[in-house]
């Protein structure tokens, strides 16, 4: 078995376990539960198990290219976007098709383009926002974490945009903060000053809590991580950040 994790831009998230083969069949169904492009905005990989899950959610999405070739509701929706750029709805469907496939610079770029038609939508900037962020996050994980740093400043970029718009957004403030937290050098200081922020928003936040408490913990202020890992514990007891903390 492996298990996909979807995750979206709110605190929502499901789990799905499916066989290790990861055959389309298998994995058509779970796709498509997030065919809402609000509902899945990020893919993540628990176990890969003996077969590659983003291969064959990629297999779901665009089809087995060795072969058959993009699926053809696929292709038609990305030439729609390309042929008609005025069109909002397009670039945001293509934008969130490559989004699922980790296709982060396409992604980005639709994004881009639709927030041009949409100057009031806080959606798109906020998607432009999560594709840079997680196209620099798994450099960083790949360990390439200077090579990161300038996607982590174009997510700092959008992020900005969409809290001028709505500032008491606390995900995407909590991901500005990381933002900061994550490039090389680390501006430890700017993410506790978000961090906070957010939290005057919702004191509760589990995220924000627990990247506060990280971000204390790297500055060596363990007065305050330790202040911060109690309202941790008190939201969630079971956060790995406080259990690991604790251990």
């Amino acid at each position: 078995m492996m298990t996909v994790s979807f995750a979206t831009t709110g605190a929502a998230s499901f789990t799905i376990d499916t066989p290790a083969a990861g055959t389309v069949a298998e994995l058509q169904a779970d796709v498509e539960l997030g065919a809402d492009r609000n509902a899945v905005v990020r893919v993540m990989i628990t176990d890969k198990a003996e077969g590659s899950a983003r291969d064959a959610i990629q297999r779901v999405v665009l089809g087995d290219q060795a072969s058959a070739g993009p699926r053809p509701e696929v292709t038609a929706a990305i030439e729609k976007a390309k042929a008609r750029p005025q069109d909002y709805e397009a670039q945001m469907t293509a934008a969130d098709l490559y989004y699922q496939i980790q296709r982060f610079d396409d992604a980005a770029k639709f994004y881009e383009a639709a927030a041009k038609l949409k100057p009031d939508s806080t959606e798109p900037l906020i998607k432009a926002g999560n594709s840079y962020f997680d196209k620099a996050e798994t450099a960083a994980e790949n360990g390439s974490r200077q090579d990161s740093t300038p996607d982590f400043i174009q997510a700092e970029k959008w992020y900005t945009q969409a809290l001028a718009k709505d500032p008491k957004n606390v995900s995407v403030r909590t991901d500005l903060g990381l933002s900061f937290f994550l490039r090389e050098p680390r501006d430890v200081e700017r993410a506790i000053k978000e961090y906070k922020t957010s939290l005057g928003i919702k004191p509760d936040h589990e995220v924000t809590l627990q990247n506060l408490a990280l971000a204390y913990g790297e500055k060596g202020d363990t007065e305050n991580q330790r202040a911060t890992l109690e309202k941790l514990k008190a939201v969630n007891p079971n956060n790995p950040v406080f259990t690991k903390t604790e251990n």
